[in-house]
């Protein structure tokens, strides 16, 4: 079943159900897994093979989780065993349960290199005890003890939710061709959200496994962490968007949150169209000199008020280096080393 709405998007529905496995594309199936954040969910596609399926992403760690896949691995998916793990990126809620998967069914783990390296340093600062890199990078831009402590505090359920990631990888290279399900599909490796995020693309088929690259019902986050706090990563991903514009316009695009569409030129101006005004929006708020955090709270009220403070700081100080970089802000530090952006006039 499909509808449509006023963006010239036309949506498949139903979803699947919890522990429902459906076909969506040739040789690609769809299966919905809860996650314990905010996104509550995250889509994951089984491509069938000859010996069992080769799966993109699959949740986070967790015994529920765990319980999910068996429950789909004895049912849907008929006893086959996963014989391959393809990661979009290294993100907890399209990982966290890759390293057990991996090692359950001696598989590879196949990624670019950054988003194989990206789960693993991560893991690795789960054993810091309160990660003060992160105290430093939010006192740094203006954050109070209160959002902080919130910070911390959240800190577990994210790493409870990453495991063990896996200790080698198949690297993907943006370009290749690899095969899956029966068909070939081109690797599309772009910035932003992360660092090296793999879509795939089938000609033949003319359907899109987007990842996190293209959502069809929010922008995905494209934010300034604490592991690069000087980074620019909406040039990045702005700068992808035209290449997914190249694709045709009724590609089927698999996003991993929310619905698959067609409609991909009108979501790729649409995300292009939201950051610019979004961009215009955030240096109209500012007629005078601003920490991040009083950017956040003015762009991201509501979030800020609901305890997502973490992200709206993170997507907030990313539009203000992206005005730097356009030359519509300025830069600078004071003496009690809190970091301040003020409007360029004239």
């Amino acid at each position: 079943m499909a509808r449509s709405d006023h963006t010239g998007m036309t949506f498949i529905d139903p979803l699947p159900a919890r522990g429902e496995v459906r076909d969506i594309a040739p040789g690609v199936k769809w299966a919905r897994l809860p996650l314990p954040f905010r996104l509550n969910h995250v889509n994951v596609w089984l491509l069938p093979e000859a010996d069992g399926y080769t799966l993109i992403d699959c949740g986070v760690e967790g015994a529920e989780m765990r319980a999910l896949w068996d429950e789909m691995l004895a049912g849907p998916l008929g006893g086959q065993p996963i014989t391959r793990f393809v990661a979009t990126h290294g993100h907890t809620d399209h990982v966290g349960l890759a390293g057990y998967l991996c090692e359950r069914f001696d598989i590879p783990y196949v990624s670019t290199l950054g988003e194989w390296l990206w789960p693993r340093l991560r893991h690795l600062e789960a054993a810091e005890p309160a990660r003060p890199q992160l105290r430093r990078f939010m006192t740094q831009h203006g954050c109070d003890e209160a959002l902080i402590q919130s910070m911390i505090a959240a800190r577990p359920t994210f790493v409870a939710a990453l495991g063990p990631p896996p200790a080698a990888l198949v690297r993907l290279v943006d370009g290749q061709i690899i095969r899956m399900g029966g068909f070939d599909w081109r690797v599309m490796v772009a910035a932003g959200h992360a660092d090296e995020h793999a879509s795939f693309y089938c000609d033949e088929t003319r359907v899109l496994i987007a990842g996190d690259q293209i959502l069809s019902h929010i922008s995905p986050v494209v934010g300034v962490f604490p592991n690069e706090p000087d980074g620019d990563p909406l040039a990045d991903y702005l700068a992808s968007l035209p290449r997914f514009a190249e694709l045709p316009e009724d590609t089927l695009v698999l996003p991993s949150h929310g619905t698959p569409f067609r409609g991909l030129h009108a979501r790729v101006n649409w995300l292009a169209s939201h950051h610019d005004e979004r961009l215009d929006k955030l240096l109209g708020l500012l007629d005078q000199p601003v920490t991040t955090s009083e950017a956040a709270h003015r762009l991201f009220t509501r979030a800020m008020a609901e305890g997502a403070g973490m992200l709206a700081v993170a997507e907030t100080l990313s539009h203000l280096h992206r005005l730097v970089g356009q030359g519509r802000l300025a830069k600078s530090q004071r003496d009690d080393g809190v970091m301040i952006f003020s409007p360029l006039r004239g």
